[in-house]
């Protein structure tokens, strides 16, 4: 395996803070399981999602371009604490054009902001 793109993300917790007080923007942007797993945490967590998904986009080369949506990017918690991605829809295709095989993620917030990484693997 070996590492074929990396993003990188970084947010202002206090924008998504306020951006959450919109159902619009948590139904856009979170999938239900998120919203789930997100639904007693403080925005720190949500902007690290949200950076999550930007760092994907990037890592993908699209962007919010090419039909790629932040719906189609699903970001979640292990019982271990390690973040996991999924794709779906035209997300996943794009991940299938660039043979990517797996994304790897870390994500971590400190005071004003929250970060996320991500890795691309495809097969060598």
């Amino acid at each position: 395996m070996r590492a074929t793109s990396c993003g990188v993300d970084l947010v202002e917790i206090s924008r998504i803070a306020r951006a959450l007080q919109r159902q619009r923007f948590r139904e856009r942007v979170f999938t239900s399981r998120e919203r789930a797993q997100l639904a007693d945490k403080q925005p720190q967590s949500w902007a690290g999602r949200f950076a999550a998904k930007e760092a994907v986009m990037k890592a993908l080369g699209t962007g919010w371009s090419q039909g790629v949506a932040f719906d189609q990017i699903e970001v979640m918690t292990l019982p271990s604490g390690r973040p996991t991605v999924t794709l779906s829809g035209r997300a996943l295709e794009v991940s299938h054009e660039l043979g990517i095989i797996d994304l790897l993620v870390s994500i971590s917030h400190n005071g004003e902001y929250a970060i996320a990484m991500v890795v691309a693997v495809g097969e060598e």
